[in-house]
């Protein structure tokens, strides 16, 4: 008989290594919500020691970032995210699913409805709205991770066409094609540029495949496992026999589709930083300035893809980088917690901005891989008034080739 995932909590001995990783502890001291204390309510759970219907259960499991940052310090190997997706799916079943959650997700069930509003959401942030309304409290805040969503680029660039092709060197590595996702394909469409032309310039063929939906992990985070599965296999689907790969440059889009805390992969997914790490990457232009890298959750605990980013922002010739101390754990933004969560997600956030601005030298920019990460710690740093970029580290990958002279076709 199948445990759904709770069997993967059984090598927990309660050691305790797991307490200094996690984000929610270091913020409450409070053992119910560390990653030991969870699993005690996980096995309760599951026993039916405690029913789904506890309040105290229901709040501390909700608190969880689903971080992960648990898993690579445990010694016995404890599989936390997998017991995590069991736990939620059976406490959404029993009490449903939060009013808030449930109108988000019902939007990015949808690309008639997401669509739309992430398009509006892009037309305000051109207007420059955003940007002069970023700060404190949940409107600014707000306003500062729209504002944070925008290119930041070193220096003024042409604009490419998607259909230009950059100049490369002829190779025989595979063809991929690129998953669009809902808020890259939207908000952060010049990363989705910025992807295309360093795979290019790096000897990949990059196509487009219709048919492309949202992934599915806010779903599989809110305990909502069947219309996660549903999407990822809408998603498998469309890319069947399309490609040699998918590339994805949103951490928690590629940890869900490699197949989520299951394990298993639905469809033939890589990040780009891996297919680009792979490729060299060629080298460009140089890039003088300080950049520290924070690596999304979702890449560096999930899917366990740690060296490739750095690889590819060394390649970068005069750049200097940086992991800030602390680098490793949450920066609080773990989907549509933020919303659920301010206060745990604000406390969580003040730790990483304030490494930030204690760091020397101060970088420019910070590199991280995920949109909501971008979106969170770019909203922090204007909260606090830091004049700090926010990048994703395929876009200065991107001005470096470009100031290389490795493009065509300007549009």
């Amino acid at each position: 008989m199948t445990r759904g995932g709770f069997e993967a909590l059984d090598p927990c001995v309660h050691c305790g290594f797991c307490l200094p990783a996690c984000p929610t502890y270091l913020a409450t001291g409070d053992e119910s919500d560390s990653p030991r204390g969870r699993i005690l309510l996980m096995r309760a759970l599951e026993r039916g020691e405690l029913p789904a219907t506890d309040p105290a259960l229901q709040e501390h499991l909700a608190l969880c970032l689903g971080c992960r940052g648990c898993e690579p310090v445990c010694p016995a190997g404890v599989g936390y995210g997998h017991g995590l997706e069991a736990a939620r799916e059976r406490l959404a079943a029993a009490n449903g699913i939060p009013r808030l959650a449930r109108a988000i997700l019902a939007v990015f069930r949808s690309p008639l409805r997401w669509r739309p509003l992430l398009t509006a959401a892009r037309w305000l942030r051109a207007t420059g709205i955003p940007a002069s309304l970023a700060g404190n409290g949940r409107v600014g805040f707000a306003m500062g991770m729209l504002a944070a969503s925008r290119s930041n680029r070193l220096s003024d660039l042409p604009t490419f066409r998607p259909s230009d092709s950059p100049t490369f060197r002829p190779s025989d590595r595979p063809t991929v094609a690129l998953f669009r996702g809902c808020v890259m394909d939207t908000l952060f469409r010049h990363v989705h540029l910025a992807t295309v032309r360093t795979l290019q310039a790096n000897g990949y063929r990059v196509i487009e495949v219709g048919g492309q939906s949202c992934c599915g992990a806010l779903h599989d985070h809110a305990g909502d496992r069947v219309s996660a599965n549903a999407m990822r296999a809408s998603n498998a689907a469309a890319f069947a026999g399309q490609a040699d790969l998918v590339v994805v440059n949103s951490a928690g889009c590629g940890a869900w589709l490699r197949g989520g805390a299951a394990g298993s992969a639905a469809v033939p997914v890589r990040d780009v930083t891996e297919l680009l790490a792979e490729a060299g990457p060629r080298v460009g232009a140089p890039l003088p300035c300080d950049v520290a890298y924070d690596p999304p959750c979702h890449l560096e605990h999930a899917q366990g893809v740690r060296e490739p980013p750095l690889a590819l922002l060394s390649a970068i010739p005069g750049l200097r980088l940086h992991r800030l101390p602390g680098s490793e754990r949450c920066c609080g933004a773990a989907g549509i917690y933020g919303l659920q969560h301010p206060e745990m997600a604000g406390a969580v956030l003040d730790d990483k901005i304030a490494t930030i601005a204690a760091a020397t030298p101060r970088p420019a920019f910070i590199a991280t891989g995920n949109p909501g990460c971008l979106m969170q710690i770019g909203a922090g740093l204007r909260a606090k008034g830091l004049d700090i970029g926010v990048v994703h580290p395929v876009e200065l990958l991107d001005e470096s080739y470009a100031r290389a002279g490795y493009y065509t076709g300007a549009a």
